[in-house]
């Protein structure tokens, strides 16, 4: 099969394109024809090896122990291991690739894929490929970091709208009966109405913390605000869930990356009632693809697919990702 091999960890340049074998495929896994994978940043913390801490944490030491980057994508069941019970071949699905976390590569960027089967979902029959690749890291993220008891009229407020976790936020917030204030570029906020949001604000002309307005939830996606400062725009009782994206290194050390900000967080949980606390028994992954795909089919969570790429385009793919050049997420097509 053809797949984008990485050689070394580096820049996209590492990437090539290569004729490799088939992967094998455990007993509880599927073979995948793969129709469409998707870019996101975890791919690139996996090409370019930082931070360095994410090596010793399943990605390899020297160099990747998977050659073939990617996680996110969607396609055919071409053959099933004998303990798969939910998946034939001829089912078209969608997923991630991986178990466990996403800091290594999954194998995706690929004609055939194998994938653990309760990482899959169906694809609804009213998305395409691209549509349902766009979804699996970006949704999961959205769906675990958004408070269980979000409920109808209270107010959210995503802070990186326009991008791949915060547009999946801002469309499940406003899933679940919220009202949604989007917060980016300019240049985003005509998708991020698009998606749903009752309000958008420019980061380039106004900072929400000190606008005066109070939020029941903020869902920070940048981390471009200290939460001292973020908590001057919650309500008494408001919830802040950091994502923490370091913006491709810029944000963060080579080493340990954002890593220290989210464990002085952590720390703080028990004694600051507006932190999350640590959740020892979070959903699995099946359940949550589950509800992924019962949104895709209900029309209410609708990826944006910013441009397609083949897969000898990869390297381009990943370059525009860390440049911000397009709107809308990036998928390599078969």
């Amino acid at each position: 099969m053809k797949a984008v091999v990485q050689s070394s960890y580096g820049s996209p340049d590492v990437l090539a394109v290569r004729e490799i074998g088939r992967p094998a495929v455990k007993d509880d896994e599927v073979l995948v024809r793969v129709h469409a994978a998707s870019v996101h940043p975890d791919v690139w913390h996996v090409v370019s090896g930082r931070p360095y801490v994410l090596r010793l944490m399943g990605a390899g030491l020297r160099g990747p122990k998977n050659p073939v980057p990617g996680t996110d994508m969607a396609g055919r069941v071409e053959s099933a291991g004998r303990n798969v019970t939910r998946f034939r071949p001829g089912d078209e699905v969608f997923g991630e690739t991986v178990r466990g976390n996403q800091w290594r590569n999954g194998g995706a960027f690929a004609e055939y894929v194998s994938v653990p089967e309760d990482a899959l979902a169906p694809k609804p029959g009213n998305v395409t490929f691209e549509q349902a690749a766009a979804v699996p890291t970006a949704g999961l993220i959205a769906l675990r970091n958004l408070p269980a008891g979000l409920r109808p009229g209270q107010s959210v407020l995503v802070n990186g709208a326009g991008g791949g976790v915060g547009s999946m936020a801002v469309q499940l917030a406003k899933a679940y009966g919220a009202t949604v204030t989007g917060v980016d570029h300019h240049r985003k906020l005509d998708m991020v109405r698009a998606l749903g949001a009752d309000r958008v604000i420019d980061h380039t002309q106004e900072d929400f913390t000190r606008n005066g307005e109070r939020h029941d939830l903020i869902f920070d996606v940048p981390g471009n605000h200290s939460f001292p400062e973020c908590r001057r725009a919650l309500l008494p009782g408001g919830t802040y869930v950091l994502i923490g994206h370091d913006r491709f290194g810029a944000a963060g050390g080579r080493l340990l990356g954002s890593l220290p900000h989210f464990f002085k967080l952590m720390a703080m949980s028990p004694f600051r009632s507006q932190l999350p606390k640590l959740n020892l028994s979070p959903p699995s992954n099946k359940d949550l693809m589950a509800v992924l795909a019962e949104f895709l089919e209900t029309g209410r969570l609708t990826p944006v697919i910013g441009r397609t790429y083949s897969l000898s385009e990869v390297p381009d793919a990943i370059r525009d990702l860390t440049e911000g050049t397009v709107q809308g997420r990036l998928v390599i097509t078969m």
